[in-house]
C-alpha cells in the first residue's frame, strides 16, 4: 500500500474542499484524515489507488484555486480503518476565502420543488454556492467563525451535513426553515407585519408601488417597480442618476440589446454582476436611464428567486442603500433611522453581515466596480518579502495587502471624504490585515497630501512602525496592470501630481516606481476649483475663456456680474487650479453642447456626453500636439474650439459629441505613439475611468494597433480608482525590492 502526506495550498476555504477531498477517498478506497490548516488542507491518505486519489485531490473543487501541491513521506504513521474529516486548525494564511457566490442551480432546484425540504427557503445553499466573504469572522473557514453561529443545525440538517453522499456534505451555511435565519417584513418605521407569507406579502407590496427595502448577502438594496422609479429617484435626490434593474433571463432581451454568449456565461455564472447593456431602443425607459445604456443584473439570492416568482412586475429597481459615496447600509436598525423617510417597507433577515458588500459592475468584459462575486481578490505576484498595505485613493476606493507572494484587494469601499466612509476603509483594512495574518511593514497611499486616506496610511504606519511610500495616482493606475516596462495611457478624472497640479491624461513611460512622463493634455484652468466639476460650464470657460464661450453663457442665462467674476478669476488665476484632465475635457465638451450644465452625480457629464456620441457619426477635426519642457501636450482648447465652430454651423450635437470624442482619443493615442517612439518601448497599456467609454477605449487600442503597438488592459482589475490600491502596493513592492524604500 503507497502513502504520503498531502498539502495542497491556496484558496481552499469556503469551497468544500475537505468534503471534497473525503469524497475522492471514498471514490479510490483510500483511508486517512484531512485537515483545514488555515489556507492548507493537510492529507494524511493510504491506499492501492494513492496515485489516482493524490491526481484528483490536486484538481480541487470547482471553486477553489490551487497555488501549490506537495506531496511527503508519512513517518511511523498508524493506518486508520476509515477517511476522517478532522477539525480546523488555525495555520498558514498564503490563501484566503472567496467571494460571495450566487445561488446554483441545484439549490435553487431544492428551493423551488415543493418536495424539496428546502422548498421555499431563501437562504437554503450548499459547498458551491452562498455567502462567504459577507459573514466570516475569522479563518479557518468553520460555522463557528461565520454570522452563522448563531443557528445550530436541526436534527436534519446535521444529518446532510454529515452524509457524505450529499451536496451540503460540510457545508458551512447549511440551514432549512426550521433552523436558519427568519425573514421579516415591516413597515419603514420599524414596526413588524405579521404574515404568513413574507415573500408573497413584499411582492404584493411591490408591484402596487410601493418603495421597499430588501436586506441581502452584503447589505441593503432600495427595490420598486419601473412605475415607481421617478418618485424614487425625487425622494433620494438623484434625478438624473441611472438606476440598476434586476429581472429574469428570459425578459432581458426586452430591454438591452441581446448580451454575447461572454456576457450571458458572466450573467448567469457565479458573480450575477450588473453588467452595462446597450438599451434596445436608446431613447426608452428614460425613467431608469437617461443614457444610452441600462445596469441589469439576473437574481443570484434564493429571496430574488423566489420573489420574483411571486411578483408581477417584469423587473425591480434595485439599487444600494446608501448616499453616494458612502458605505452600503448593512443594518436593520439603520436603513430604519437613515431610510424611513425614503422606504415605506422593509423586508429583512437576521443573519450578521460581518463585511458589507455591493454588487460588482460589469461593461464590454471589464470591471466598473469591484465587489460582489469578484472581490476580494487575490493576485500571486512577487514583491519581496515585506508585508504591504495599499489604502487607496480618495474615490471609488479599496484597500489591498501583500503578503508571501499574494496580493489581497478588498471589495468596493467608496469615496473617503467623511467619517462614515473613512470608518470603514479602516475596518476593512482591520479585515484584510486579520485574515492574512499580515503586519504592515510598508503602508503605500496616493501622493495627495490632504487626503484622507493619506491621513489613514500616516495614523497606520505610527500603530505599524511601518514606512510610508507616496504614489502618484496615475503611476499607480499603470502599475495596477502590469509590473512590466510599458507606455502608459492614464486617462481619468483627477489625480495630484508631481508639480503639485492636478493630472488626468498622462503618458507615462517605463516600469513601476520608474514611469516618466512623456507627454499629457493641454494644461488648464479650473476656475472656482470644485466649482468646475459640478458646472462644467465653469470648466468649459477655463479651457476657452474667450467672447465666443461669454457669449454662449450669456445666452444660457448668466448675469453680467457672474461672466464678470469668471472672467477676473480665470485672469487673475484666483482658485483656478491647473488641471490636464481627460474628465474636465469631456465635462466641457458635455457644457459646450449643452448636454449637461450641472452635474448632479459623479461622472454625469461625461456619460452623458457618450450617450449622446453613440447616436451621432464622428466628423474629421484637426488634432494639434505641441511641444511643452520636452514633453508632447495635445491641444484640448483647439478641439473644444472647433467644436463650437460645429454648433455654430447646425451640426448635431450628437455629431459633435461624436467627433470631440474620437478626436480626443486619437489625439491621446498619437502622444502616446511619441512616447513609444521616443523611449524604444513597444507595449502601451490603458488605465483610467475615461477608458469605461467605449468609443475612447476602443479608438485608441486601434490607432495604437494599427500603428503595430501591442496594447494590453486589465481584466481583473477596474479601469478606474478600484485598481489604484493594487498598483500603490505593486509600485512600493517593486521599490523595496531594489532596496529604495
Amino acid at each position: 500500500m503507497k502513502s504520503g502526506k498531502i498539502i495542497i495550498r491556496g484558496i481552499v476555504q469556503g469551497v468544500g474542499f475537505r468534503p471534497f477531498v473525503y469524497a475522492q477517498a471514498t471514490r479510490f478506497g483510500i483511508r486517512g484524515t484531512v485537515i483545514n490548516h488555515g489556507s492548507e488542507v493537510e492529507i494524511d491518505a493510504g491506499g492501492e489507488n494513492f496515485d489516482e486519489f493524490c491526481r484528483e485531490v490536486s484538481k480541487g473543487p470547482k471553486m477553489s484555486i490551487i497555488d501549490s501541491v506537495s506531496v511527503g513521506e508519512l513517518h511511523n504513521w498508524t493506518v486508520p480503518e476509515t477517511f476522517s474529516i478532522l477539525p480546523s486548525r488555525d495555520g498558514a494564511r498564503t490563501g484566503f476565502v472567496p467571494a460571495d457566490i450566487a445561488t446554483c442551480e441545484n439549490c435553487l432546484n431544492d428551493i423551488m420543488n415543493p418536495k424539496s425540504r428546502y422548498f421555499g427557503y431563501w437562504a437554503a445553499s450548499c459547498t458551491d454556492c452562498g455567502p462567504r466573504y459577507s459573514i466570516i469572522k475569522a479563518v479557518p473557514y468553520d460555522r463557528e467563525r461565520t454570522s452563522m453561529d448563531k443557528f445550530p443545525a436541526c436534527h436534519d440538517c446535521l444529518a446532510d451535513y454529515e452524509n457524505a453522499g450529499n451536496r451540503r456534505h460540510h457545508a458551512q451555511t447549511i440551514a432549512c426553515s426550521s433552523c436558519g435565519p427568519k425573514l421579516s417584513l415591516m413597515r419603514g418605521t420599524g414596526e413588524v407585519i405579521s404574515t404568513s407569507d413574507t415573500i408573497s406579502a413584499a411582492a404584493k407590496l411591490l408591484d402596487t408601488g410601493k418603495i421597499v427595502a430588501i436586506r441581502g448577502i452584503g447589505g441593503f438594496h432600495i427595490c420598486c417597480i419601473e412605475e415607481t422609479a421617478d418618485r424614487l429617484k425625487t425622494i433620494l435626490g438623484r434625478p438624473n442618476q441611472s438606476l440598476a434593474v434586476m429581472m429574469k433571463p428570459e425578459t432581458l432581451p426586452n430591454f438591452v440589446v441581446e448580451p454575447t454568449k461572454e456576457e450571458w456565461d458572466l450573467l448567469k455564472g457565479p458573480v450575477h454582476p450588473i453588467m452595462i447593456l446597450d438599451k434596445k431602443d436608446p431613447e426608452s425607459h428614460k425613467n431608469l436611464s437617461q443614457l444610452h445604456n441600462l445596469g441589469v443584473m439576473l437574481p443570484y439570492t434564493g429571496l430574488h428567486h423566489l420573489l420574483f416568482a411571486k411578483l408581477r412586475s417584469p423587473l425591480l429597481i434595485m439599487t444600494s442603500a446608501n448616499s453616494p459615496g458612502t458605505p452600503m447600509i448593512t443594518e436593520t436598525k439603520t436603513i430604519i433611522e437613515k431610510m424611513g423617510g425614503v422606504v415605506e417597507y422593509i423586508l429583512a433577515h437576521d443573519r450578521d453581515i460581518v463585511n458589507r458588500c455591493d454588487d460588482s459592475v460589469v461593461r464590454d468584459g471589464y470591471l466598473i466596480r469591484m465587489s460582489r462575486g469578484f472581490a476580494p481578490l487575490r493576485t500571486k505576484m512577487d514583491l519581496g518579502n515585506r508585508q504591504i498595505l495599499g489604502v487607496g485613493p480618495e474615490l471609488n476606493a479599496n484597500a489591498s495587502v501583500y503578503k508571501g507572494g499574494f496580493l489581497i484587494t478588498s471589495p468596493h469601499i467608496g469615496n473617503i471624504r467623511n467619517p462614515p466612509t473613512v470608518a470603514y476603509l479602516e475596518e476593512t483594512i482591520e479585515k484584510l490585515t486579520s485574515l492574512t495574518g499580515a503586519v504592515p511593514e510598508i503602508i503605500a497611499h496616493d501622493l495627495h497630501p490632504q487626503f484622507l486616506s493619506t491621513r489613514v496610511a500616516r495614523e497606520l504606519a505610527e500603530r505599524y512602525d511601518a514606512v510610508l511610500c507616496p504614489v502618484q495616482h496615475h503611476r499607480a493606475h499603470i502599475a495596477s496592470v502590469t509590473t512590466d516596462e510599458v507606455v502608459g495611457i492614464a486617462i481619468d478624472g483627477v489625480g495630484y501630481g508631481d508639480d503639485a497640479t492636478i493630472w488626468g491624461g498622462e503618458i507615462l513611460a517605463g516600469s513601476p516606481g520608474e514611469y516618466v512622463r512623456t507627454g499629457h493634455l493641454e494644461p488648464v484652468l479650473m476656475p472656482g476649483g470644485d466649482l468646475a466639476t459640478k458646472f462644467p460650464e465653469r470648466m468649459l470657460y477655463g479651457i476657452l475663456p474667450t467672447e465666443e464661450t461669454r457669449s454662449l453663457l450669456e445666452s444660457r442665462g448668466w448675469s453680467e456680474m457672474n461672466l464678470r467674476i469668471l472672467k477676473q478669476q480665470t485672469e487673475k488665476r484666483f482658485n483656478t487650479p491647473v488641471t490636464t484632465s481627460t474628465g474636465r475635457v469631456l465635462d466641457a465638451a458635455a457644457a459646450l453642447l449643452g448636454i449637461c450644465r450641472e452635474r448632479t452625480y459623479d461622472g454625469e457629464p461625461s456619460m452623458m456626453l457618450e450617450a449622446y456620441a453613440a447616436r451621432g457619426v464622428a466628423q474629421p477635426m484637426e488634432i494639434n500636439i505641441k511641444s511643452y519642457e520636452g514633453r508632447d501636450v495635445l491641444s484640448t482648447s483647439s478641439i473644444l474650439r472647433e467644436g463650437m465652430e460645429m454648433l455654430d454651423s447646425g451640426l448635431l450635437v450628437e455629431d459633435i459629441a461624436a467627433s470631440i470624442q474620437k478626436t480626443l482619443a486619437k489625439g491621446i493615442a498619437q502622444i502616446a505613439l511619441a512616447g513609444i517612439h521616443s523611449t524604444g518601448i513597444k507595449t502601451a497599456t490603458i488605465s483610467g475611468g475615461v477608458a469605461i467609454n467605449r468609443s475612447i477605449r476602443e479608438t485608441i487600442l486601434k490607432t495604437l494597433n494599427d500603428a503595430g503597438v501591442t496594447c494590453i488592459t486589465n481584466a481583473r482589475y477596474p479601469f478606474g480608482d478600484g485598481g489604484v490600491s493594487c498598483g500603490q502596493v505593486v509600485t512600493a513592492g517593486i521599490l523595496s525590492k531594489e532596496n529604495k524604500l
